[in-house]
């Protein structure tokens, strides 16, 4: 499960480990349901309205569901035969669901992306999707524990260096 904070640059590093990994039958990165319209350069996600996420849920559409920002995200169900497989399976998750996660599927790993709280911010002001109020809102979010054994990434400098890092982490979860 691939976590962080906003604005440190998950949603870019998982689009780039997905073009490089797209022939490599090791990994896998399921789409997440999410309550918000998607953009496909900013997250490859399906959009749903709220009734019917809630109608999916109630109908046991999802493997792992989670709540964050005021919006709600799912993965759907096949997700729990992919992770079944000799497979990584690559989630674009949430701080917030990591125990969720653990707990329905014992084998999950975390991977922490993160970046300073300054790169964080202009990242966060740069996508145009929220406001002053909002981006400060995420800054301040406070969220569980990250486990001790979680990869940590730091992403604050050059996209290339923090993609790297991330392939090396992916890679070193895979089965040989």
């Amino acid at each position: 499960m691939v976590v962080g904070p906003s604005g440190a640059g998950k949603d870019t590093l998982l689009n780039a480990a997905k073009v490089a990994l797209e022939n490599d039958p090791k990994f896998v990165f399921p789409k997440r349901v999410v309550t918000r319209p998607a953009v496909a350069e900013l997250e490859d996600h399906e959009s749903v309205s709220e009734a019917e996420f809630a109608l999916q849920q109630t109908n046991g559409a999802y493997a792992l569901s989670w709540e964050a920002h005021g919006l709600h995200y799912g993965l759907r169900g096949v997700l729990a035969e992919e992770l079944l497989s000799d497979r990584v399976v690559v989630i674009n998750g949430s701080r917030a669901a990591i125990a969720a996660a653990k707990q329905k599927f014992p084998a999950t790993r975390v991977i922490l992306i993160d970046a300073a709280p300054e790169i964080r911010a202009k990242r966060l002001a740069g996508r145009g999707r929220e406001s002053e109020a909002e981006v400060a809102e995420r800054l301040r979010r406070e969220v569980p524990n990250v486990p001790q054994d979680a990869i940590r990434i730091d992403n604050s400098g050059v996209l290339d260096t923090g993609v790297a890092g991330f392939l090396h982490a992916l890679r070193s979860l895979a089965p040989a």
